[in-house]
């Protein structure tokens, strides 16, 4: 009895830290904490791996927007490109004419200037005296510069059958004028937004075979590959397209072809 009280006296008088049993649980509380610690940062980890994930697909949609942004901008700019090409050379050639007939009528004109005036007043008559008798042209009695811009107009305000008559009388009625080039491109984009496409491919292609100089030629060949795509010829139109980015690589015809070439592999034609 005596020694039963003593070990119980002994075990009450044992101080909490060095208690077994409070050892263990201190022991098991220290383990568990630090496991709740390893879950939360892992699920932290996770979370953040989600984050930046779902970062990196914003950034890739607007990549993807900024991209589509450019390439409208890029064909708006051609438009409008192929528009202002055509008003900078009327002007250039009224001022031509107007400078010509200027030097013809001073008494100290050079030589020069004077041969040049006298080949621009025999070119005005000789497309004047062309264009009498010739039915449907928009200005009957006009010269080639007016004839040009009445066809150019009705392009302008969609009229486009009456338009296509219009670039096809004119081609009869002038086809020796230097706006002749001009207008044999301008009758394809008619037939083009008419969706006459192999009427459009025939106008486009005697762009390229009759005026292999002209300033018109890339955007040209350019349509030539459009109206390939429209009527489904697709070995031609890469052909054609291939052509166009190899010999006008900087140059808004360039970048729409391989556009067109891109959008033609996607579709897997």
């Amino acid at each position: 009895m005596c020694l039963t009280v003593l070990a119980l006296a002994a075990c009450a008088s044992t101080p909490p830290d060095q208690d077994p049993v409070q050892v263990k649980l201190n022991d098991l509380d220290t383990r568990v904490t630090r496991i709740e610690r390893v879950v939360a940062n892992q699920s932290l980890l996770e979370l953040a791996n989600e984050v930046e994930a779902l970062r990196n697909d914003v950034r890739a949609l607007h990549n993807d927007v900024d991209e589509l942004t450019h390439n409208l901008e890029l064909s708006r700019k051609q438009q409008r490109d192929l528009y202002a090409d055509l008003d900078h050379r009327l002007k250039a050639l009224e001022a031509r004419g107007g400078l010509a007939g200027a030097a013809a009528a001073g008494p100290a004109a050079p030589a020069a200037a004077t041969e040049a005036a006298a080949a621009a007043a025999a070119g005005a008559a000789a497309a004047s005296s062309a264009a009498n008798g010739q039915p449907g042209l928009p200005v009957p009695d006009g010269t080639d510069t007016a004839n040009y811009q009445a066809a150019f107009t009705l392009l302008k305000d969609s009229q486009y059958d009456r338009a296509i008559g219009a670039f096809q009388n004119f081609l009869t009625a002038f086809p020796d004028s230097p706006l002749a080039e001009n207008a044999q491109y301008w009758l394809g984009e008619a037939y083009y937004v008419n969706k006459s496409f192999t009427d459009a491919l025939a106008a486009f292609q005697r762009v390229a075979d009759k005026y292999p100089q002209s300033r018109k030629l890339p955007d040209a060949l350019l349509k030539v590959g459009y109206c390939d795509y429209e009527l489904k010829q697709w070995d031609a139109a890469k052909q054609v397209l291939s052509q166009v980015v190899a010999s006008f690589p900087d140059t808004p015809a360039g970048h729409l072809a391989q556009q067109r070439l891109d959008k033609m592999a996607a579709e897997k034609h």
